[in-house]
């Protein structure tokens, strides 16, 4: 039985600074599934993750659409009811492990401290179910880590407290923002491997956002390719890779490195698709 439809974005419009950077963007992400967000660096994959999270930047403005989550319109909440469902039913794990933590907090603090705000634990509840976490995403020595701060630990460390952190609350969706961008590919991998492992665990919903075909491939259910802003196309993962439908997916298809097909050769995306979703974009905007 195909699973509901958990977050449901449907014609979402936002400009910054008076720009349109999403457009008409439409997706679902259904309940425990992995739906793949995938583009090249600026195409508005991360604005999106955005929108839902309400984490826009002061600059942008929503012009239309809607964000539903479970059936609840997030655009239409107050922002006091928007925030009490961020960490607790919706949480994120961020693009830069060396950037997200609090470099002056301890690793324990910033745990604990969100457990105890959504869940209502007490401290030694809290700090229990840390450890608990911290074992989950296989670190060693979990409570001597509590005690430590990030610049004491690695990439790969940080990273793995990152997406211990976005599963502690056993949310219902995590927005998977490029997690492994800044990451060597053993560490990638490993990361990986754990996101696969907790989502199926706890059968949460995941918007994974990435610009790597390659990761999408093993980890995604469902794939939407986006570019300038827009959703190319949207279908099974298993479609888009066997079939894909729009000439911009076939043309990332075609400049992915394959390890299956180590003689191939390499295209690059032609200046005549790029010239054509440009000009599909101004027509857009012309209209709008």
């Amino acid at each position: 039985m195909t699973p509901p439809v958990l977050l449901d974005i449907d014609g979402l419009r936002v400009s910054v600074g008076g720009r349109p950077v999403l457009r008409d963007v439409s997706l679902q992400v259904r309940s425990g599934e992995i739906a793949g967000l995938v583009g090249e660096s600026g195409a508005g994959k991360t604005m999106a993750g955005r929108a839902v999270l309400g984490l826009l930047p002061d600059a942008a403005r929503v012009l239309s659409g809607e964000i539903r989550f479970d059936g609840t319109d997030l655009l239409s909440l107050k922002a006091r009811a928007r925030e009490a469902l961020l960490g607790r039913d919706i949480a994120l794990i961020p693009q830069n492990p060396m950037t997200a933590l609090n470099p002056v907090a301890r690793i324990g603090t910033q745990i604990v401290d969100g457990l105890r705000m959504h869940l209502g634990l007490d401290r030694n509840g809290a700090r229990a179910r840390a450890v608990e976490l911290l074992q989950a995403v296989h670190l060693p020595d979990p409570e001597s880590l509590l005690r430590r701060f990030p610049h004491e630990l690695s990439g790969g460390m940080r990273q793995r407290v990152l997406i211990a952190s976005a599963f502690s609350c056993r949310p219902r969706l995590v927005i998977a923002d490029e997690p492994t961008t800044a990451l060597d590919v053993t560490v990638q991998k490993q990361c990986l491997r754990l996101i696969r492992e907790l989502q199926r665990q706890h059968a949460t919903a995941v918007l994974f956002v990435t610009h790597d075909l390659g990761v999408v491939a093993k980890l995604c259910d469902s794939v939407a390719v986006m570019h300038g802003g827009r959703i190319l196309e949207f279908r099974s993962g298993d479609d888009i890779f066997r079939a894909p439908r729009h000439p911009y997916t076939r043309a990332l298809l075609a400049a992915t490195p394959r390890f299956d097909r180590p003689g191939d050769t390499l295209v690059p995306v032609s200046a005549e698709v790029l010239a054509r979703l440009q000009e599909e974009v101004d027509v857009y905007d012309a209209a709008h």
